[in-house]
């Protein structure tokens, strides 16, 4: 084994989600592998990977590049900061066994220039990850034969299935590219990785290249990583790239002519695939019929080579790209703003045009029935009267707008009545705004009946709750529209996993889970409290949110302040009932709603967070933001007891009862909570909403 450092560069981008676990198995997979460092080259993610890395390992260095341009041009930055050592390249989801490096670095031998382990899944399974160079006639076996089934016949089969070859070391045609040794001498001697395949067949370029000049790959068995991977074979936009590009590999290293029949061979292996309906063929299919020489660029800039087409084609991805109207179920104007609705739509906003429609409602206010009536309905006429605004200077492309509703929802004729004059009124802004075709999201069931008729280039249901559970409304007219959305709808979205899984009959494979995100920059812990807060005194049992009589626990509330009379508990947001129960007691603070950007300051000084939630059927299927948002805080939270919240058993203390409930609290204000701040924190960095955003944005656009 060589005496030279080894770096470990790790390629990211959006990974927020995977990159810890891969970092924590770094210091075992490299005992007994000599000096070593670590380094990340972000290729600009904007879901937080870069804090996630930074709170999982301090010592880590993180490249920051400008934009993603490729996997290949983050490993070439990669090796650029880790002059004079061997690299080990590894993708983000993957995870090395003890002692792994060093058994990679043991294979480095006199014509050895790469070493690959052995990939397994999860739960063992071996990886296929050998590979035979590409030729016509393997890309025709395995559109004969399926690709398990050639893989087992060397002159049929690209990728090498038959089982026993995993067992054995030895040197290989290529593997892919998830885990990859390089020695320094291979990659000096061979040249940088070539980035104009941006992902898939750079790996297998390089590693033909290097056999080429006399640096064959190795692989070795006894070196092994889980690797989480498979997204390329289940992304239709990625498995396109895949196709593509194997011809682009094939016209690059023999010639146009050759190239011609292994595009063929691409069409027949794609076409009755396609045919059944796969939507990864349908995508290769097309990307063949309309292949250009190289790919287009991941974001911003351009290729070195060929400008004018990839001008011509970044053009005609601005006429692809859709506009996005979302009917959300709050109103923006007077709800807290951190709805995920509001969450989503103003990051979906960066990169895309964003008509957000403000609630159209569930019901009519009425005395006797509904709480504050007369006051909620002139909230609403202001809102109203705002017309079309853009609310954001920072982000231009977002635009809300509030019809006038005649929320009548009892009956047929006047749903349909309401349903145009809302219709009509959105058309209209569409159309000044120039949103043609757009994506509607529509989280408000009572959207249906005005986006039914709607030209549309997907409709997303954005399954944020049960809205038939809302006490006020009209249950058996919400169902029954609901019920029609999810059948109806391109995507469902769900932030329930329960409610998923009871749904899962109506949706089918159209479900997806879509967790709620939080605001890392937002909530961030504040040196200085409030004013107001800060002469309340310690310790501060504290809730910021919404005081919906049909969300919290009221009684529960009243139990706290009897229970800790020389605590204060502190209530933050707009409430919904008459708080008047509440003036009895001299350590109930009730401070009304503050703005969305005076939360974190307020939340720093709880002592203890907390959840009191109803045990209804509205929260059995919820999955509250401030969850992530008292989290990401760093604070110690008691809740009461649903679903979601079980996400979390090592860090909230989860109580079934008023009883445990206090007892929680009482032990809280005594040990500080589970956890730590600084774990609670890092729990949460991965879910940011720009990650959230990107994940809707590929749905609705057809990229998953």
């Amino acid at each position: 084994m060589t005496s030279r450092p080894i770096a470990v560069v790790v390629v990211t981008y959006n990974s927020a989600e995977v990159i810890a676990d891969c970092l924590r198995s770094l210091p075992a997979a490299l005992a007994g592998a000599g000096e070593s460092r670590v380094i990340v080259v972000d290729n600009a993610s904007a879901d937080g990977t870069a804090d996630v890395v930074a709170a999982t390992d301090p010592e880590v260095k993180i490249v920051h590049r400008p934009g993603n341009d490729g996997f290949a041009a983050g490993v070439n930055t990669g090796f650029a900061h880790a002059e004079g050592c061997d690299v080990l390249v590894l993708n983000a989801d993957i995870r090395l066994a003890p002692g792994a490096v060093a058994a990679l670095r043991a294979a480095v031998r006199p014509g050895v220039g790469i070493v690959a382990p052995k990939l397994t899944e999860v739960d063992g399974h071996v990886q296929f990850s050998l590979r035979r160079t590409p030729t016509v006639l393997r890309t025709l076996g395995e559109a004969a034969l399926g690709g398990v089934r050639a893989g087992r016949f060397d002159p049929l089969g690209e990728t090498v299935t038959k089982p026993a070859a995993y067992e054995r070391a030895g040197v290989v045609d290529w593997a892919t590219g998830a885990a990859w040794l390089v020695s320094r001498e291979c990659y000096d001697a061979v040249g940088p990785i070539e980035e104009r395949y941006l992902l898939y067949s750079e790996e297998t370029e390089f590693m033909l290249r290097a056999a080429a000049a006399g640096f064959a790959t190795y692989y070795e068995p006894a070196a092994q990583a889980v690797h989480l991977g498979g997204e390329s074979e289940t992304s239709p936009r990625l498995w396109s790239l895949v196709v593509t590009n194997k011809v682009r590999l094939h016209r690059e290293r023999h010639g146009r002519a050759v190239a011609a029949g292994m595009w063929v061979a691409s069409v027949l292996n794609a076409l009755p695939r396609a045919a059944r309906g796969k939507a990864t063929h349908k995508a290769a299919l097309r990307a063949l019929l309309s292949q250009r020489r190289w790919p287009a660029p991941l974001s911003g800039g351009q290729s070195t080579t060929d400008s004018a087409a990839v001008g011509a084609v970044n053009r005609k991805r601005a006429k692809d790209v859709p506009p996005y109207v979302c009917f959300s179920a709050q109103d923006w104007w007077y709800h807290n703003q951190a709805h995920s609705d509001f969450q989503l739509m103003r990051r979906v906003a960066q990169h895309r045009k964003v008509l957000l429609v403000n609630s159209i409602g569930l019901r009519m206010p009425t005395p006797g029935k509904s709480t504050q009536f007369l006051r909620r309905i002139l909230r609403k006429a202001g809102s109203v009267a705002k017309l079309v605004r853009r609310p954001l200077p920072d982000v231009p492309g977002y635009h809300v707008m509030t019809p006038l509703p005649l929320p009548f929802y009892g009956s047929a004729r006047m749903r349909a009545l309401n349903a145009a004059l809302v219709r009509a009124q959105v058309r209209a802004v569409c159309a000044v705004l120039r949103m043609p075709n757009p994506v509607v999201v529509a989280t408000i069931p009572t959207a249906w009946d005005v986006v039914e008729p709607m030209r549309r280039r997907s409709l997303v249901f954005n399954r944020s709750d049960r809205h038939s559970a809302f006490p006020e409304a009209d249950q058996g007219t919400i169902a029954a529209l609901e019920e029609k959305l999810l059948r109806g709808s391109d995507h469902v979205l769900y932030v329930s996993r329960q409610l998923q899984e009871e749904e899962s009959a109506a949706t089918g494979d159209r479900a997806y889970f879509l967790d709620h995100g939080v605001d890392l920059q937002h909530f961030r812990r504040r040196q200085e409290l409030p004013a107001d807060l800060a002469k309340i005194p310690g310790p501060r049992i504290g809730f910021f949110g919404s005081l919906d009589d049909y969300l919290v626990d009221f009684d529960l509330l009243e139990r706290l302040a009897r229970e800790f009379p020389a605590a204060s508990l502190v209530l933050i947001g707009d409430a919904t009932l008459s708080m008047e129960r509440f003036a009895k007691y001299s350590n109930v603070h009730w401070l009304d709603f503050r703005p969305y950007a005076e939360i974190p300051a307020y939340g720093t000084g709880f002592d203890v967070a907390i959840m009191p939630w109803l045990d209804n059927d509205w929260i059995k299927h919820a999955n509250p933001i401030k969850m992530k948002e008292y989290l990401a805080l760093g604070l110690a939270v008691v809740s009461t007891d649903f679903p979601e919240v079980h996400q979390y058993p090592e860090l909230i203390r989860i109580a079934k009862g008023h009883d445990a409930f206090v007892a929680a609290v009482r032990q809280t204000i005594a040990d500080g909570g589970l956890s730590t701040v600084e774990g609670r924190r890092a729990a949460v960095l991965p879910a940011s909403w720009d990650s959230r955003a990107r994940q809707l944005m590929d749905l609705a656009e057809g990229q998953r």
